[in-house]
């Protein structure tokens, strides 16, 4: 597990970005996990500004996003179809057809799930994998518990993820409870993977994976422990409570 504390979220991004920038040109047919929230943004604006001003190449290159909101279409100003369109996916030369985010509005959703995790199997897997955390420790939608579910699935959110995720939406109230995540395994798989975290907010959750040498479900990141290729990129007060310096 390799790790980068820098100073501030721009030199964060610009960190992340040179990784991704570096494996996509060398492989004009990555594919690409992607996440969405507030963490990411930075660095998608910075693969943006290389495709507009060095020419940096999507046209063969497809993507996996982590999660959706059950109920929402990708119309939906909060969905995260949505988010990806107008934060990434319109700024670059990527095929729509390429990019797949779960369907919230899906008929059939269990089996919808299975046809995720085969839809990426059937694509070679996710070749590099961006991950944000949530406070509680969540990765994707996969929220603590005593146990989790290993493939893309149907998940409840918790109180803590609903409240978080209120500032994307008008009221608390129409924050969706449930939603389509990725499980474990299926992230467990991408051959590379890249954790963000930025903000005071996120402290407590990295010093409970870095500075504990065990893995837990309770701390669903902590599993990532047990992938061979994770680079963890902080800046200063994500690393704020982080015992080990």
């Amino acid at each position: 597990m390799k790790l980068f504390v820098e100073k501030n979220y721009d030199d964060l991004s610009e960190r992340a970005s040179k990784i991704l920038i570096e494996e996509i040109e060398k492989n004009k047919n990555i594919v690409l996990g992607l996440a969405t929230g507030s963490t990411p943004i930075g660095t998608y604006k910075r693969l943006i500004k290389a495709h507009k001003e060095k020419g940096l190449d999507f046209s063969k290159a497809k993507s996996f996003n982590l999660d959706e909101y059950v109920g929402l279409n990708g119309n939906h100003p909060s969905s995260y179809r949505y988010y990806m369109d107008n934060e990434f996916f319109n700024h670059i030369n990527i095929g729509k057809s390429n990019t797949f985010v779960p369907n919230g509005k899906a008929e059939n959703l269990e089996e919808y799930c299975k046809e995720y995790d085969r839809l990426i199997e059937e694509n070679g897997g996710i070749d590099i994998q961006i991950l944000g955390i949530g406070t509680n420790g969540h990765i994707a939608f996969i929220e603590p518990s005593e146990e989790l579910v290993t493939c893309t699935s149907i998940v409840k959110l918790k109180e803590s993820t609903i409240i978080d995720n209120s500032r994307f939406f008008k009221s608390i109230e129409e924050v969706p409870k449930t939603a389509i995540s990725m499980g474990i395994s299926s992230i467990l798989k991408a051959k590379k993977i890249i954790l963000l975290a930025n903000g005071k907010n996120k402290a407590n959750a990295m010093a409970n994976i870095l500075d504990n040498d065990k893995i837990s479900t309770k701390v669903p990141a902590s599993l990532l422990k047990l992938h061979s290729d994770v680079t963890i990129i902080l800046d200063e007060e994500a690393y704020s409570e982080t015992r080990r310096r």
